[in-house]
């Protein structure tokens, strides 16, 4: 089921890394069945944004130029104080005027209000962080996964919280930086759903923005998608390090491509979640673009900056994702066929010569 709507003209946030086992035993523990049905009627009054990094920021204020009073929860007071006090974003965006209408708060019961709650936080605590807030978020708030990432063990964010929590869960991606839609850009991204009358709410919600929405139903293929172009934009970046040639880029990018189409199907993704937003234009964005920060580690891995104790937030991201990729959703027997994740998975887990890594998926393709 696909729809198409144009919706007009147009992560600072931190907590201890949640425990997966305990996740687990809250999954098992505490099962029902999530349907994730919202009454059209039920209108989004109190829109929330939890994390005021760059992309909730951008987000939160793009709806805010509409006309929509927006929220920010976030625990940083310095940055809340610059939000409310000087509308600014002092940490992320301290040369952009914010909207009037978006303001900033520290207090977690102000999430009692919310209709709908952005997740604009990084994936490494996202389920965490609901989990810790659950008895403030009402059953009924639609929870909308900004973050791409794995939630608890191989499971997507949006996979764990439809087995935690009674809340509609839906997830937005797209070919986006933060910067861009600040500065007014128009800007596609992909509305994943499982019930259609959630799409109509948010088409309504962004009216008057720079954002352009299409709709799919593939809430897992939308998943997917998310955490795999991360990675391969890295192995993208390694690539154009070492060689100055488009053939050799395009070649690397079409055999990128067709991975990521077999790792999403074989996680219960839908082909055609490819050719939305979320798929080919995310994938061309964060590969090809020196503003995307992966791409810009598989640069700086390609140049031979990289050891494997770097504690950056992007590379620990991208590790994480890999290993559980290759090492709990792929088989063993089953690497052969994936040549290009499994190659950087060498990367991050072994001494590596880096030099060697196109040199050896080449040899894969014959």
């Amino acid at each position: 089921m696909v729809f198409y709507r144009v919706t007009g003209k147009f992560y600072s946030f931190h907590a201890s890394f949640f425990i997966a086992p305990a996740i687990s035993f809250y999954i098992c523990k505490f099962p029902f069945v999530n349907t994730g049905k919202v009454h059209l009627k039920q209108a989004f009054e109190n829109i929330f944004f939890a994390g005021a990094g760059s992309i909730g920021t951008a987000l939160g204020n793009a709806l805010a130029r509409s006309g929509i009073k927006v929220t920010l929860f976030t625990i940083e007071e310095d940055v809340a104080r610059s939000v409310n006090e000087q509308h600014i974003n002092q940490e992320y965006f301290p040369n952009a005027l914010l909207s009037e209408r978006l303001l900033a708060t520290t207090d977690a019961e102000e999430l009692k209000r919310a209709d709908i709650l952005f997740l604009a936080i990084p994936s490494v605590i996202t389920v965490d962080f609901v989990l810790q807030n659950k008895e403030l978020i009402r059953d009924e708030t639609v929870l909308v996964n900004l973050a791409k990432g794995f939630g608890c063990g191989r499971m997507t964010i949006t996979a764990c919280l439809q087995k935690m929590v009674a809340n509609p869960v839906c997830t937005l991606k797209g070919p986006t930086f933060a910067r861009e839609i600040m500065n007014g850009a128009p800007t596609a991204m992909t509305f994943a759903a499982h019930d259609p009358l959630l799409f109509e709410k948010i088409s309504s919600l962004f009216a008057g923005t720079p954002l352009y929405l299409d709709y799919t139903d593939d809430v897992e293929g939308v998943e997917f998608l998310s955490i795999l172009k991360n990675i391969y934009a890295i192995i993208l970046g390694i690539v154009d390090a070492n060689f100055d040639s488009p053939n050799l880029r395009f070649l690397i990018l079409t055999k990128a491509f067709a991975e990521m189409r077999k790792i999403m199907l074989l996680n219960g993704g839908e082909e055609g979640s490819l050719f939305h937003y979320c798929g080919y234009g995310d994938f061309g964005l964060t590969a090809l673009n020196d503003l995307s920060r992966n791409r810009t580690l598989g640069l700086l891995i390609g140049k031979g900056f990289f050891t494997r104790d770097i504690s950056d937030k992007v590379v620990l991201e991208g590790k994480m994702a890999v290993n559980i990729i290759c090492n709990e959703i792929l088989q063993a027997e089953e690497c052969g066929a994936f040549p290009l994740i499994c190659e950087l998975n060498r990367i991050f887990m072994n001494n590596y010569d880096v030099s060697a890594f196109v040199g050896n998926i080449l040899k894969t393709m014959r």
